[in-house]
């Protein structure tokens, strides 16, 4: 942690009111369609959602999953139909050919059912670190903790971590984020960086975290 955060009378207890004052800024029920539903739809919507914002990926996904909404139905289809119910998200081409392999290895595998273990997960055709554990928060309420652009940002302007990529950021969050909270983080810190730490032009004034930053207390851009 940052050497200026509050004092408290533990880590643990200095994380819990730093997501406690997140969760009471944004709340922690999901704001993106993909990401509420079942894990198949959580898969789905996680794998479009590479490099493509949110509303893309949402009007993708809902496109897809109307059309086939199980890993038998999508497994089955032909590749051209999928990219073009899946063409308002970058890399849609790849991207269609990558989901028909994994229906297919969740039909082959598993029955057609997503699995729940991250390494079962990490198995699938394209499926990393971030994607399993969006699915195990997201798809089955499991504790993890998905590390994208604006969580490995955020853990290190607050001081959570000092870590160079998104894995190193994982694995130093799991080690000091209390249980409490670890279906969360996630979704906290995105809506923090979707609406209030922004890349370039934070809104330190309105930041509702801005005691535990050093940045936002002085006032200095990040």
């Amino acid at each position: 942690m940052s050497k200026d955060a509050p004092n408290t009378d533990t880590l643990a207890g200095h994380l819990s009111a730093l997501f406690q004052a997140l969760a009471d800024a944004y709340g922690v029920h999901p704001w993106n369609w993909h990401t509420k539903g079942d894990p198949f739809r959580v898969l789905v919507g996680t794998l479009l959602s590479h490099r493509t914002r949110d509303a893309k990926t949402d009007e993708a996904a809902r496109a897809l999953l109307d059309r086939y909404g199980t890993a038998k139905d999508l497994a089955e289809a032909p590749v051209e139909h999928i990219a073009s119910l899946v063409r308002p998200v970058n890399f849609y081409k790849t991207k269609a050919r990558r989901l028909k392999e994994v229906a297919r290895c969740l039909v082959t595998r598993h029955g057609g059912h997503v699995p729940d273990q991250a390494a079962e997960l990490m198995a699938l055709p394209g499926v990393g670190p971030k994607t399993a554990a969006c699915v195990l928060v997201y798809g089955f309420r499991k504790p993890a903790i998905p590390v994208d652009v604006h969580v490995h940002r955020i853990s290190n302007r607050l001081g959570l971590v000092a870590t160079r990529t998104p894995l190193e950021t994982q694995k130093a969050l799991e080690r000091c984020i209390p249980d409490g909270w670890l279906l969360h983080v996630n979704e906290l810190l995105v809506k923090h960086g979707q609406t209030t730490c922004l890349p370039r032009h934070p809104k330190c004034d309105r930041c509702a975290v801005r005691l535990w930053c050093a940045m936002g207390r002085n006032g200095l851009s990040h």
